[in-house]
């Protein structure tokens, strides 16, 4: 038998939200540190907040309760108290059946709930930004920014097929009477996720500032850039109770090592051009001389002089690090592994330079797998022949994602673009043909380092060699 043979509209306190009463007698609402006092509520209304802080409560039947207890104008008052619970975030929303429980609003942001009129429209159409997960037995939809979330149990699934495409939002969808199916759909609509316009007037596609994102980018500006409720933020460690920190430095690689020559920073320091210079000059240089290839004392040099640790120290339950260039919580989770062609002085293949000995380590000789790596940044340069060094940036995931939430691999992106823009202004200052590509392979790194691919991947690379007669 479909679902929705009786229906209800629930409302509730916030779970995470505790109804406690003073000596005094005066109520109070507590999430988290805050908490909001309601002095001299009439009993009615006090039975039903001790409803809505108990489970979910039938909204008519908590209406009625307190016009039964408190008259016309405690039914006012509760109006207001439900908008101001409303505006606070700390009311979640359910759609009830004679099969229980199948669908749950609840706010996200602070100070943007949804409210109680939100209908879905006519027709309907689930966002293409819309993201659904598996969480504990229930499906999370949400869309990225979003400022409410819906949990859709098992029998209010089939709704979100329902709705893949333009359809009549109060037709019923597999295992829901229509009107069971259109309380979910409103749901959906008061958090967001139905697609803006109509089957006439798609705005998610004809409407440029929405056409520009793909869901993919709008989910990592949103997430990162958005203080949600009941989830951390930032420097929160959300894994400190459960696993160690990842160490400063990476593992020692069992291959051969070659120690690098240190470069001398004081006749370095007299032998740059001035840094105005330095920033003027700067460009992408997409060749690289043949007949004078960039030298293993030129690449040890790039590298001390952008990367190296200059010291290991402890800080806020884990190990940071100190390097030229700036990093988020010194946490440092960029590795650079130079993938050779032709550096005089050093073989071809894969290494990993370990910046605190200054030294690289041999990760995989010239084969295929190096060969792909090769070919694409080759391609994404635009080059007419290999690069003699393509510098991959890789990042140990874990150094940061272990102390920051939300935020996390939007910050590693950020450390790359930092890293790029250093290596860019020494190799200007040395004389170096550089260039940051927009694009990579991630699993073919994996595959060429035999790195974990969620564990350590690569993020980004540039392309160095020595600059052409022609580009000097």
């Amino acid at each position: 038998m479909a679902a929705g043979d009786y229906l209800a509209h629930a409302i509730r306190l916030r779970r995470d939200a505790f109804l406690t009463t003073s000596p005094d007698g005066a109520q109070a609402i507590t999430l988290g540190a805050g908490s909001v006092r309601l002095p001299d509520l009439p009993r009615g209304i006090r039975a039903a907040l001790a409803g809505m802080a108990s489970g979910d409560t039938p909204e008519l039947d908590a209406q009625r309760e307190v016009t039964s207890a408190d008259g016309v104008n405690g039914a006012l008052r509760w109006q207001a108290l439900l908008n101001q619970l409303d505006t606070m975030s700390l009311l979640e929303r359910t759609v009830l059946t004679d099969a229980g429980l199948i669908a749950r609003l609840r706010p996200a942001i602070r100070g943007r709930s949804p409210g109680t009129a939100t209908r879905a429209p006519e027709m309907a159409r689930l966002s293409r930004f819309a993201a659904v997960r598996a969480v504990d037995g229930t499906l999370v939809a949400e869309r990225p920014g979003g400022h409410a979330i819906v949990e859709l149990y098992p029998a209010a699934a089939g709704v979100l097929g329902a709705l893949a495409d333009w359809a009549p939002a109060r037709h019923g969808a597999p295992g829901l009477l229509p009107r069971a199916a259109y309380a979910v759909a409103s749901l959906l609509a008061g958090a967001g996720l139905l697609a803006p316009g109509g089957p006439d007037d798609d705005l998610e596609s004809t409407d440029p500032a929405l056409a520009q994102w793909s869901p993919a980018d709008l989910w990592l500006h949103a997430t990162s850039r958005c203080t949600r409720l009941g989830s951390g933020y930032g420097g929160s460690y959300p894994l400190a109770g459960r696993f160690p920190p990842l160490p400063a430095l990476p593992d020692r690689r069992p291959g051969p090592r070659i120690e690098l020559p240190h470069p001398d920073l004081e006749l370095a320091a007299k032998a740059d051009p001035p840094f105005t210079q330095v920033l003027e000059d700067r460009r992408s240089v997409r060749s690289h001389d043949p007949a004078a290839p960039i030298t293993l004392t030129q690449l040890a040099e790039l590298l001390y002089r952008t990367a190296r640790v200059r010291r290991v120290f402890d800080g806020e339950g884990q190990e940071l690090a100190d390097r030229p260039y700036p990093c988020g919580g010194a946490v440092h989770e960029l590795e650079i592994y130079p993938l050779i062609t032709g550096c005089a002085g050093l073989p071809a293949g894969l290494w990993h330079y370990a910046a605190s000995d200054h030294a690289l380590e041999r990760v995989a000789e010239p084969g295929p797998a190096t060969a792909v790596l090769v070919a694409g940044a080759r391609a994404a340069s635009q080059m007419q022949a290999d690069p003699q060094v393509t510098l991959i940036i890789s990042a140990r995931f874990g150094r940061v994602m272990w102390k920051y939430q939300a935020i996390a691999y939007s910050l590693v992106l950020k450390h790359v673009g930092v890293l790029y823009q250093t290596i860019y202004l020494v190799a200007t200052a040395m004389g170096l043909a550089v260039c940051a590509l927009g694009g990579g392979d991630a699993a073919d790194f994996a595959a060429a380092s035999g790195l974990p691919y969620l564990a350590e991947g690569s993020v980004g690379e540039l392309v160095v060699g020595s600059r052409p007669p022609d580009q000097a």
